[in-house]
């Protein structure tokens, strides 16, 4: 039987995993693209070999794999092997599982069907999932250092402040109890992102509001009102977005423009439309500021995972989670430089309608 048509009409080369298949006699008979491009081997130096030789694969401990496991004269219960480390000639990883296809139980293996895949994104995974690991320790611990020290002096020598210094020690916990609280909720926004889960309760919102509400909040907090430049178009169309998670991009955006950003921050508000339409596509939002901007070589990670840029302090999950947000609205963000040479982000949400609501 053709391996297209025992596939269902798949081609083995649309595979994403290496796939090779043994006859009854232990004789390849498929080694599609991916095998190839794993192994280095070329398909017509496989298809026609024995499996072992077309696949030399040793364990970790340097076994012969095929002598081990005996697909073909071992035990009759077996059904395959499951995925694991093994070894190609060099010493190249790869990631191995095995199926045995019997015509009965426990009768005779008429195939063996092996997939393979490298480890490159495995351990990619690792790499970021280590990384996260000792980022959010090396966050934690501070707060929780501050918070443990103060509350613990307190209760020991209570008497012993004024009441001004109790309400800065306490304030100093508040603070640092926030600053825990907002990295949780970091964590669980990148658990949802990265499991497709970030939830979109959509309702109209008032984008030009939204901005002017941050700016107020930036300078009551001390920032000059001559600082930020607003400009809002007049009329914008109609937004059904989650209000909380919008306030989320825009507060992240306009403070790192305060923040990591020099001179004047211009937050512009206005219809977006397709490229040679007239028709309006969305709501486009544009928060620049005059500072050095970002290096033409780091414009590619801004909105991944610990990008922090030249900057020290932070988690740097902000700009991922921000990209998160926008696109499970169905939206899209960019980053440039400003006319003026500073940062440039940009965010269009597309024009949406109760009916689009999940």
């Amino acid at each position: 039987m053709d391996a297209a048509a025992s596939l269902g009409g798949l081609r083995p080369d649309d595979l994403p995993d290496g796939l090779v298949v043994a006859d009854a006699d232990g004789t390849v008979v498929c080694f599609n693209a991916a095998a190839v491009r794993i192994t280095g081997t070329p398909s017509a130096e496989a298809v026609g070999r024995p499996l072992h030789v077309a696949l030399p694969l040793e364990d970790l401990d340097g076994e012969r794999w095929w002598q081990v496991t005996d697909p073909y004269s071992g035990l009759a219960i077996r059904t395959g092997q499951p995925e694991r480390n093994l070894l190609l000639p060099g010493g190249r990883e790869v990631l191995v599982s095995a199926r045995y296809v019997r015509a009965r139980p426990l009768g005779p293996v008429r195939r063996v069907v092996v997939a393979l895949r490298g480890t490159e994104a495995r351990r990619r995974n690792e790499r970021s999932h280590a990384e996260l690991i000792a980022t959010v320790a090396h966050e934690l611990r501070s707060p929780l250092t501050s918070v443990k020290g103060f509350t613990a002096t307190l209760l020991a020598k209570w008497e012993r402040f004024t009441d001004d210094q109790k309400r800065l020690m306490l304030e100093t916990v508040d603070a640092d109890a926030n600053r825990v609280t907002r990295l949780i909720a970091e964590l669980l926004d990148i658990s949802r992102i990265d499991s497709g889960r970030l939830e979109v309760r959509r309702q109209p919102v008032d984008m030009a509001a939204a901005v002017r509400r941050h700016v107020e909040a930036h300078t009551a907090a001390g920032q000059p009102a001559a600082r930020f430049v607003t400009r809002i178009a007049d009329p914008l169309p109609a937004l059904w977005a989650d209000p909380d998670k919008i306030d989320q991009v825009l507060g992240n955006l306009l403070e790192n423009a305060v923040r990591h950003g020099e001179g004047t921050v211009t937050i512009e508000v206005a219809p977006s439309s397709a490229p040679r339409e007239r028709r309006c596509t969305g709501t486009a939002v544009t928060v620049s500021d005059e500072g050095s901007g970002i290096p033409e070589e780091s414009m590619s990670r801004v909105f991944t995972r610990f990008w922090r840029g030249n900057r020290r302090g932070g988690t740097g999950l902000g700009l991922y989670i921000v990209k998160g947000i926008i696109e499970a609205h169905g939206g899209s963000i960019s980053v440039g430089r400003s006319p003026v040479g500073g940062a440039r982000f940009r965010f269009i949400l597309p024009v949406g309608t109760p009916a689009f609501m999940f």
